[in-house]
């Protein structure tokens, strides 16, 4: 199989966030309560209609401060490397970010969040709806065990 020479991803908008540097975000956003802007940029704004009908939703985003290029990864809380592509690392070949995010309100073309982890200033790609009757799988095994942080 060839791999295509190039591939375009334009963003369509920018976090804004209290995490400023990388050892200021959490390692996982929903395990904490802090707020987020999502500022969609205004040619992509009208691609906001309906959005309220969703209390939580579906953010891709450009990690554009993390390393690229790793294939292994240690977890938190544990010693031993794993693949890259078993862990949430944020340091990988393509360092996109997904996270689940709670809709608390959208005033024109910013959306404020809850339990986004990405830093200030990080390109979104896309966002879509989370539907529970698809995309939760409570059957679903892998990855690891995390308690939930202090708030």
């Amino acid at each position: 199989m060839e791999r295509e020479a190039c591939m375009e991803c334009i963003p369509i908008g920018v976090v804004r966030s209290p995490y400023r540097e990388r050892g200021d975000a959490p390692r996982q956003g929903r395990l904490v309560d802090t707020t987020a802007e999502i500022h969609i940029f205004e040619e992509f704004a009208p691609g906001l209609q309906n959005v309220e009908g969703s209390s939580h939703l579906i953010v891709l985003y450009w990690l554009d401060r993390a390393e690229r290029g790793l294939l292994f990864a240690t977890p938190p809380g544990e010693s031993a490397q794993k693949g890259v592509f078993s862990t949430r690392s944020p340091a990988r070949p393509n360092p996109i970010g997904l996270g689940i995010v709670d809709l608390i309100s959208r005033s024109g073309a910013v959306l404020a969040v809850r339990g986004l982890d990405a830093l200030d200033g990080t390109p979104v790609l896309d966002i879509k709806p989370y539907s529970p009757e698809i995309d939760c799988i409570p059957a679903a095994t892998g990855g690891w065990r995390i308690k939930r942080e202090e708030r």
